[in-house]
């Protein structure tokens, strides 16, 4: 089974193209910053890097990434490891490995990406936890039950 599940965070916009042909398909190329960590054994702290993996969409997938991903979005993808190899113009034999995606999604909310200051975004027609009954449910407001899809 080659089946690959990744998150982590585009390093650039994603790079779109479209074939040749009477159906061009998108064909888009993004590389994605997932973190790895490791403990060092003399017992140290836990340190953090990245893998950089590539990775390309093809047709309504591409069109999604061109359209909504940017660099520093958190991403959640899945789909399959793609080996190959080709001769460069210097005549040498490159190898190469990209994640072909089969399926993408947002791994944060808007909200969350944008929000620099750690808050939450809280909706101004909704009200705040704190308003919040002990039991940890908030109380309906007078008059709106009417407005409730269930009773």
């Amino acid at each position: 089974m080659n089946k690959v599940v990744l998150m982590g965070r585009l390093t650039r916009d994603p790079e779109v193209r479209y074939s040749q042909g009477a159906e061009p398909l998108a064909i888009a190329r993004y590389t994605l910053a997932v973190d790895r960590r490791f403990s060092r054994r003399d017992g140290g702290s836990n340190e953090q890097t990245a893998d950089f993996i590539s990775c390309v969409s093809f047709g309504k997938t591409a069109e999604f990434a061109e359209k909504y991903f940017k660099q520093g979005t958190k991403i959640a993808i899945t789909g399959r490891i793609q080996t190959g190899s080709y001769t460069n113009k210097d005549g040498n034999k490159v190898y190469t490995t990209e994640v072909v995606v089969e399926e993408q999604e947002f791994a944060e909310s808007k909200a969350t990406a944008g929000n620099s200051g750690g808050g939450s975004y809280q909706s101004a027609d909704r009200p705040a936890p704190e308003n919040a009954c002990a039991d940890g449910f908030m109380s309906i407001p007078e008059g709106m039950e009417a407005d409730l899809p269930f009773r």
